[in-house]
């Protein structure tokens, strides 16, 4: 099965653009989703997350997602032993559900595919890119963020020129009919190399 890897910067659109995959009958399997779900699904996670983090952890056995990102957003040891809780178990979820696709390829959407040295996971990599002022607006509009707290985790983030650098594809996805065009010229594309 051909892995296809969707990442971006925060707003850039990658969901949107993931979703236009699964329009032209392409498996999507959204990481950051099924973490979150894990997180309040799986007993062992939660143990975990509540030995490293304590009680506030968990909101009314929910993931309390505000306290966890004050906790690691500027402590990457803490960020670092939180994704070695969750990172293996969305990766067993994921080779579970891989196994079950029967496309011609799949898209995986990951968020830091680069930040953590994971390209080599996958046979071709597509970058989804916005202009800077457009993702921070749809930040605050989608998480009722400051511009701030955008412009701080953007600054975390890998600039999209290094990520062009390493990527098979980009979609620059300042107008969404245009990139869904480029998407589509993308699955073609990949559609031949098969």
């Amino acid at each position: 099965m051909v892995i296809v890897g969707l990442t971006g910067g925060i707003g850039s659109g990658k969901t949107t653009i993931g979703k236009t995959f699964k329009s032209f009958g392409i498996p999507l399997y959204i990481a950051d989703d099924e973490a979150k779900a894990l997180m309040n699904r799986s007993k062992v996670i939660k143990r975990k997350i509540i030995a490293l983090f304590g009680e506030c952890s968990y909101k009314e056995g929910k993931l309390n997602r505000p306290y966890l990102a004050s906790k690691i957003f500027n402590d990457k040891t803490l960020l670092a032993k939180m994704n070695a809780i969750v990172h293996p178990k969305v990766a067993a979820h994921f080779r579970h559900w891989l196994a079950k696709q029967e496309a011609p390829y799949i898209i995986k959407e990951v968020a830091i595919i680069f930040e953590n040295n994971l390209q080599s996971q996958y046979d071709y990599i597509i970058t989804v890119v916005a202009d800077k002022e457009v993702r921070i607006k749809r930040v605050i509009k989608r998480d009722n963020a400051s511009t701030e707290k955008v412009e701080a985790i953007i600054k975390n983030q890998l600039s999209d020129k290094e990520k062009i650098k390493k990527s098979d594809f980009v979609i620059f996805n300042d107008d969404l009919d245009v990139a869904k065009k480029q998407a589509k010229d993308i699955h073609n594309s990949i559609l031949q190399k098969l």
